[in-house]
């Protein structure tokens, strides 16, 4: 998919938002959702969305969301660390699928990192375990 186009309203973010798939909540408010990955590209990986925008991807996405955005990632992964024991956390966005964006849906991936362990590749993988999944988001959630 190029850079431009139309929003699909039947992506799987969409579907998250309309309660038409399930997620694993880390945070929500009336404009952000923060939700971890099935496909974790490492233990804890976080997905930020905006509940209020079509945007497809950075490029075109209003700025006023874009900061919402980038605050609430920040917030996510400031909490990392306390609650994961990481020792760093890498921020991702990818725009157009050349870029590597798989989900045609703007969205910021926070993934935290360990020096002794491995980061998988975006979109490749296993689905992550659902108790696997919930824990860490209750520990990421109660260090925001």
């Amino acid at each position: 998919m190029s850079l431009t186009g139309t929003y699909d309203p039947d992506n799987v973010f969409a579907r998250i938002l309309r309660g038409e798939l399930p997620a694993v909540k880390v945070f929500e408010d009336d404009r952000i959702l923060a939700f971890m990955d099935v496909f974790p590209q490492s233990e804890g990986h976080v997905l930020v969305i905006s509940k209020v925008s079509q945007a497809r991807n950075l490029i075109e996405a209003e700025p006023e969301i874009v900061a919402e955005l980038a605050q609430a990632t920040q917030r996510i992964a400031a909490a990392m660390p306390a609650a994961l024991g990481c020792e760093g956390v890498s921020i991702m966005q990818f725009n157009g699928a050349a870029g590597g964006q798989t989900v045609f849906h703007l969205h910021f991936h926070a993934i935290p990192r360990w020096s002794d362990r491995t980061v998988g590749q975006h979109g490749e993988g296993q689905m992550a375990d659902i108790d696997d999944l919930q824990t860490a988001a209750r520990k990421i959630a109660d260090r925001l």
